[in-house]
């Protein structure tokens, strides 16, 4: 195996060369779970430790390795390396944090595609789809619709689905699969390219896991039944993992989300919801909110049925999202600005009373 199979290209090797790196070697972080890292090389998988000066020099979470980095590492144990510097990542998939109000959660890094899987059998919802092409659409990866578990619906709700789905999609590949009959499987496995890097995105319980097995070619991830008292999935996947494909991809498999927050997504949306942006700018009122101003572009087109009014509410809701992280980041700054102030005029004034 070379490190090109995994991805690795001539501008990472520049990177490497120019930050005077290459007396240490290459590596790509394949798992993560809790600041515990597997590393594989051309050789073998490593455990895989940040060192001191890495960990401390960190101000946020993301400047921590990420599943699909490139680092450069040194060996220390037959099985053990340290993890010297994270390489620049070409591409990032990343939401808003749960919980922690103006941080991002990278999901992954140095991805080409992402599956963003969508069971048609339980909660539909094209405005999750929606959002998770937003979220790719910001980190310029492409992504690709797959509607599983079809051999749960008939003919006739999967074309409505489908049909519903192009309405409001236009920017990604729509494929159709069951991993119960295997119908699409193949078909999904000829787009695969090697040394691509794809990323499962999706709730639990929508077939990623039992979608990784096949494509692998075995029972490497454990599945789990949907619940029947919720009718929602299990956590079966706990850490992203990267895997290599017998067709030379590469697949980031990720836990299930039920929260899919959006950051800075702004040339996201414009690209998502390219129609409706695209009126936006055409309107003639400067300040205009779009949603009751008599002679609006937008509400005119909402009238006309131009524009889908389940799409522009989606669209509504995640551009408040976007300005309200925005907001808090900008808070938080501030915030930090301010403390820096008051932690040098607390040193000066101390300085002076020496003197």
């Amino acid at each position: 195996m070379r490190l090109e199979d995994l991805g690795y290209h001539t501008e990472l090797e520049n990177y490497r060369k120019d930050q005077n790196l290459d007396s240490f070697g290459v590596g790509r972080v394949i798992s993560e779970h809790k600041e515990r890292y597997i590393v594989k090389t051309t050789e073998k998988e490593y455990d895989g430790e940040i060192i001191g000066n890495l960990r401390f020099s960190a101000s946020k979470r993301s400047d921590f390795p990420a599943v699909g980095d490139w680092v450069a590492i040194s060996e220390y144990d037959e099985d053990k390396v340290l993890i010297h510097a994270v390489f620049p990542r070409q591409t990032i998939i990343e939401r808003q944090s749960v919980g922690k109000q103006g941080e991002k959660q990278i999901i992954a890094s140095n991805i080409d595609y992402a599956f963003i899987v969508q069971a048609v059998d339980r909660d539909f919802s094209i405005n999750r789809i929606e959002r998770y092409l937003t979220i790719c659409n910001t980190s310029k990866v492409k992504p690709i619709v797959i509607l599983n578990k079809i051999d749960l619906v008939s003919e006739a709700e999967l074309t409505k689905m489908i049909s519903s789905l192009h309405e409001r999609v236009h920017s990604a590949p729509i494929l159709a699969i069951s991993n119960e009959s295997h119908k699409g499987i193949e078909e999904l496995k000829q787009i695969i390219e090697k040394a691509k890097t794809y990323c499962l995105l999706g709730s639990s319980g929508v077939g990623k896991s039992t979608l990784l097995n096949h494509l692998l070619g075995k029972d490497l991830m454990r599945t789990a039944a949907i619940s029947e008292s919720s009718n929602r999935g299990r956590h079966i996947t706990s850490h992203r993992e990267m895997h290599i494909l017998e067709n030379g991809g590469i697949i980031i498999d990720n836990p299930g989300m039920r929260e899919v927050g959006i950051a800075d997504s702004a040339s996201g949306l414009e690209i998502t919801f390219e129609t409706i942006v695209a009126l936006s700018k055409r309107c003639k009122f400067k300040d205009c909110t779009h949603t009751t101003e008599t002679g609006c572009v937008l509400v005119a087109a909402l009238e006309s049925g131009e524009i889908d009014s389940l799409s522009y509410e989606n669209y509504l809701r995640m551009e408040r999202e976007k300005e309200h992280f925005e907001s808090t980041v900008a808070e938080r700054r501030k915030k930090d600005k301010d403390f820096g102030k008051m932690i040098k005029n607390y040193k000066k004034g101390k300085k002076n009373k020496k003197n």
